[in-house]
């Protein structure tokens, strides 16, 4: 018998890609994946993955067609483009978006793939990080149609531990800005007070510990505490510039809306002056070496 799971369809196979399709494959799912960069789509070949050579072609092996890419600009040629999503979309046809993009652009391009194609939008970024994708335990933020929603639900729950619907499309990406705005904020932070505690002669290491299940404590805080205070920068598990580019959304968005993020604002300077110093593309924890002194060993 068949499987009567639906086929899907996965564009972006980075950091956060490569384990959540590694986890639908897991649950069984029929998945064809694209990669820009075709070599890494190899270990879900292996696994028993379908590989094709363009974004459009995803349309034609799959009934829901899932994106985990950099950012608003690849987002629109991946599926505007030559070869995208657009050419090969049919009416009845669902795109899952799992990138961090500017919410004003994201209504528009699901306005635009709705008229030209039929086929439906969910901005869906997740929270959570690497450790979560490969976990399953992301938080999902959903805009989009709710029936919609609920005909990728299970799809979803493979991949996270939590799915909130947020409102129409656009409101997951305006939901994941404000997580953003307070992981960010909250990594700046954290990095003052470890070099803080440095300079000050008290042992780093043992602040997040010590301030685990008070008011102070987080996720972010018991993650990077200890990664800062040991300087144990690799392995990479999420970036500088992803950071600064969600920031820059969030800023940018306020700006839209009328509303002020000025502490969100200081911290898109802050970053995006430690990015210029070559760590772009480094972990969040380098983000303590903007605060230890000169002679600080790395």
């Amino acid at each position: 018998m068949m499987s009567t799971l639906p086929s899907l369809g996965f564009a972006g196979i980075g950091l956060m890609g490569l384990p959540m399709c590694r986890r639908l494959l897991a649950a069984g799912y029929p998945l064809t994946v694209w990669n820009r960069n075709p070599d890494k789509c190899a270990p879900l070949v292996a696994a028993g993955a379908r590989q094709v050579s363009s974004p459009a072609e995803l349309c034609a092996h799959a009934a829901i067609v899932m994106l985990c890419l950099a950012d608003t600009a690849v987002v629109r040629e991946v599926v505007f483009g030559v070869g995208g999503i657009a050419e090969g979309a049919k009416n009845g046809q669902l795109l899952v978006d799992f990138s961090s993009l500017e919410p004003t652009a994201t209504r528009e391009m699901a306005a635009a793939l709705a008229e030209k194609t039929g086929m439906g939008w969910l901005d869906s970024p997740v929270s959570g990080g690497v450790v979560g994708a490969e976990a399953g335990s992301l938080a999902i933020m959903v805009g989009g149609a709710a029936a919609d929603l609920q005909r990728v639900r299970p799809v979803l729950l493979s991949l996270g531990q939590r799915v909130t619907h947020m409102g129409g499309v656009g409101a997951g990406q305006v939901t994941k800005a404000c997580n953003q705005m307070i992981v960010a904020c909250n990594a700046l932070v954290i990095a003052e007070v470890v070099a803080l505690a440095e300079q000050a002669g008290v042992d780093a290491r043992l602040i997040a510990e010590a301030l685990a299940g008070g008011f102070a404590d987080s996720k972010p805080l018991q993650i990077l505490a200890p990664q800062m205070a040991e300087s144990r920068f690799e392995p990479i598990k999420w970036h500088v510039r992803t950071l600064l580019k969600d920031l820059d959304t969030a800023v940018k968005f306020s700006r839209e809306q009328g509303s002020a993020t000025p502490i969100s604002g200081l911290a898109a300077q802050l970053m995006r002056l430690h990015g210029a110093q070559g760590f772009l593309a480094k972990d969040p924890a380098t983000l303590v070496q903007m605060y230890r002194a000169p002679d600080s060993t790395d």
